[in-house]
């Protein structure tokens, strides 16, 4: 029998995710929920960009949703700016019963030792009164830092420090409020954004290295964070609009999770907008950018992860990846006990029914 899902958002990540449920038999739409009137009323094949359509309508009402009663919601409504009424959104999901599997806010990973518990009893408790379970992930946060290097580490002898690396090339993110208001991308060099406010890096990434540190049973003494940001020589236009001479076009940061002093566990960002820009930051492995896992350890791994897709570049990729990490994982979370679900509790997914010829 099909799994009932819904889908809540339908921005970069949330129109792949949409096209994921329409496409598998697995699953079958029962609504879809979307922020602007401009879309309210729309088939939910004519958002995901597919020919036909499904029936099903797209409302601005998360209320019409949950009575469809779904099984299932897939969120990717953006939350990092509206953190307050993402949390409430999820809380109030739950606890109509439905599991949640999100993109974000990206500390839903792994919250716990990462923000205050009064954030996370909400939840927890929707869940426990719904029957209903959450998951937050995607690429990154997300497999390519907590999936990968566990992976791999589960093959070392000894480990004596796990960075993961992004190192990408944002030009063609189609996202204003991302690369502007978040990121800070064409801000001058003195505003500082919402990501690099104090304590920021450690709330979003502090999941990745919280969850890395349980999967190797270790205590950590803290986590810090550090960022280094550098201007554009010229005018660059990117696809999300114009970085002005001296305003910020390249971000380059790391958190640290730290046992006797020691950087033990790192995640790493290096961000540009331009291919060409800051040389003497590491260099991806193929035009655009890649993901990295290094292990240092016995043996020690260097893993470089490539992405690209027929119907675009790394960064369309990068989209899909986060949308389907989240699709392909639905059944596992509809059986999974109630509660916030985890990459190291949840059974691997594997792609099964996933084959397309040519």
């Amino acid at each position: 029998m099909a799994i009932r899902v819904a889908q809540v958002g339908t921005g970069n990540v949330g129109v792949h995710a949409l096209k994921g449920l329409i496409t598998n038999p697995a699953f079958e739409l029962t609504g879809v929920w979307v922020s602007s009137d401009a879309k309210a009323g729309k088939d939910a094949a004519e958002l995901a960009g597919l020919s036909g359509t499904t029936g099903v309508t797209a409302t601005t009402d998360l209320d019409e949703v949950l009575g469809a009663k779904p099984d299932c919601v897939v969120y990717n409504a953006l939350a990092d700016n509206r953190l307050p009424e993402a949390l409430e959104d999820y809380r109030r999901i739950l606890a109509a019963g439905v599991n949640v599997v999100g993109s974000g806010p990206v500390f839903l990973q792994w919250p716990w030792q990462v923000i205050p518990d009064e954030m996370i009893q909400p939840l927890e408790d929707a869940a426990r009164q719904g029957n209903s379970s959450l998951f937050v992930n995607g690429i990154d946060p997300g497999f390519a830092n907590d999936l990968l290097p566990l992976a791999l580490a589960s093959t070392c002898q000894s480990i004596q420090q796990i960075r993961c690396m992004e190192i990408l090339d944002y030009a063609t993110y189609d996202s204003a409020t991302v690369m502007f208001d978040v990121m800070g991308f064409g801000k001058a060099m003195d505003d500082i954004p919402m990501l690099l406010q104090p304590g920021v890096l450690s709330l979003a990434w502090g999941s990745v290295i919280r969850q890395i540190a349980a999967g190797l049973d270790l205590e950590l003494d803290g986590i810090e964070d550090m960022y280094v940001r550098e201007p554009a020589p010229e005018d660059i236009e990117i696809a999300a609009g114009t970085i002005k001479k001296g305003t910020a076009a390249g971000l380059r940061f790391e958190v640290i999770g730290l046992v006797g002093g020691a950087p033990v566990i790192v995640v790493e960002h290096v961000t540009r907008l331009r291919e060409d820009l800051f040389p003497e930051w590491p260099q991806p492995v193929q035009d655009g950018g890649n993901y990295r896992i290094e292990i240092t350890g016995e043996p020690s791994y260097a893993m470089d992860l490539c992405l690209s897709s027929p119907n675009g570049d790394h960064n369309h990729a990068g989209l899909v990846a986060t949308a389907m990490r989240l699709v392909n994982a639905i059944p596992s979370v509809v059986a999974a006990p109630a509660g916030i679900r985890t990459t190291i509790d949840l059974p691997l997914a594997t792609g099964n029914g996933l084959y397309a010829s040519g």
